[in-house]
């Protein structure tokens, strides 16, 4: 598509200095979701994180995500992409430095959420910002930024439980505030260009109600729905996935766990993949079907003989979710303006993000109901099927502004 077989100038310093604030911010993004849960009995010895507190934790993140994506868009209207990514970068470097710090479970909640609140509107602002500095490279950078994304969430993970071990909870939980802090000082560069630009009249920044007339564009609800579909997915597994193999397999705790680590791992080939290929692609559909093969390959020997060949279906059951930087790219190659990509990565993960509350709660729910897991990985694989419609919708490359008549 043109989005990256333009012309291919030379990087303006401006555009240096937003490769260094993307990159950062990428990193950033999935650290304050991936740094408690290894190491939470460490951190229970000082506040209290019985399963309520932990569930509680654990329902943070899409809510909030979800919630942002909706308010964000009205944000970009009054401050514009740069300084709107400034306080995101600013309430992040808080929250996290806040947790570390915090006395007790009041102020690690409250902390966790300013800093959630700062990561869902980094999450809406990184594809719109791609497309600003990086129109001719949209698939290239959405790439970098999924796959530093994937990173983002393993570092953490892997790190958490030794700097604890050695410097305590506190440095484990707090010292992702420097990776925000040195993220913040590109964007505050930028920010200053941004802020001249808009007094010469050169930017506009879009109007919050663009983003309810993503309703009417149908392109929108179908990157919606696989926004939608990865994200139910993703959350149910990270949160159930070393239960349901414990339950259904031979596999122990330890064994459990390496599953969940090789189903995040998984993530990482398709990030860097998916999106230079949905970039030079006019159908995008047989990217879609192969997520959805993966999906059935992966949910189908779950549930029918999860006892072999086990790493084969959570690898399958990994590599569906590239759905997602599938969705991330379309935001930008779907949309002609700058305002139509604020407004459908606002939409998007609105909607994605409310349905992945879903699926945690509807897994737990359903193995009270049962005693079992059968029941919970038929909903999520048939909560696949709708990524075929939408692939249908996406056929041609039709934007959002196309959908809804505007220049």
């Amino acid at each position: 598509m043109a989005a990256d077989t333009g012309a291919r100038a030379r990087f303006t310093r401006e555009q240096f200095i937003a490769v260094a604030g993307v990159v950062l911010t990428a990193l950033s993004l999935r650290t304050a979701v991936a740094v408690v849960s290894p190491i939470a009995d460490r951190i229970a010895v000082d506040i209290p994180l019985g399963s309520v507190e932990l569930g509680v934790i654990g329902m943070l993140p899409p809510i909030a995500f979800a919630a942002l994506a909706l308010l964000t868009p009205a944000i970009v209207h009054r401050l514009g992409l740069e300084r709107t990514m400034v306080v995101a970068l600013v309430a992040m470097i808080v929250g996290h430095a806040a947790r570390g710090l915090a006395p007790d479970f009041t102020v690690f909640l409250l902390s966790s959420i300013v800093v959630l609140i700062g990561t869902g509107v980094g999450n809406v602002l990184v594809p719109p910002l791609v497309r600003r500095y990086f129109p001719g490279r949209v698939g290239v950078f959405t790439a970098l930024v999924t796959t530093l994304m994937a990173v983002g969430t393993a570092i953490p993970s892997v790190l958490a439980e030794p700097v604890a071990s050695t410097a305590g909870w506190r440095l484990a939980v707090g010292m992702w505030a420097s990776i925000g802090l040195v993220a913040l000082m590109p964007w505050i560069g930028l920010a200053v260009r941004a802020r001249r630009a808009a007094d010469d009249g050169a930017l506009e920044e879009p109007q919050a109600s663009l983003l309810t007339a993503m309703i009417r564009s149908r392109t929108a609800w179908a990157i919606a729905i696989l926004f939608s579909t990865t994200a139910l997915a993703v959350y149910a597994f990270f949160a159930w996935l070393p239960q349901v193999l414990t339950e259904r397999t031979s596999l122990d705790a330890f064994g459990a766990g390496a599953m969940l680590s090789l189903y995040a791992v998984a993530a990482v080939p398709v990030s860097i993949a998916v999106p230079i290929l949905a970039a030079r692609m006019s159908d995008i559909r047989p990217l879609v079907w192969a997520a959805w093969a993966f999906f059935l390959l992966g949910y189908g020997g779950l549930l029918i003989i999860p006892d072999r060949l086990t790493w084969l279906w959570v690898l399958f059951a990994g590599l569906g979710p590239l759905l997602f930087p599938l969705a991330l790219t379309l935001v930008g190659l779907r949309s002609r303006t700058q305002a139509g990509s604020v407004a459908l990565s606002g939409f998007v993960q609105g909607v994605g993000y409310t349905v992945a509350c879903v699926g945690p709660l509807v897994v737990g729910l359903t193995h009270e109901a049962t005693g079992g897991y059968t029941t919970a990985l038929v909903i999520l694989l048939v909560a696949t099927v709708p990524s075929l419609y939408a692939a249908h919708l996406l056929r041609s490359p039709r934007t959002v502004e196309d959908d809804l008549g505007l220049d």
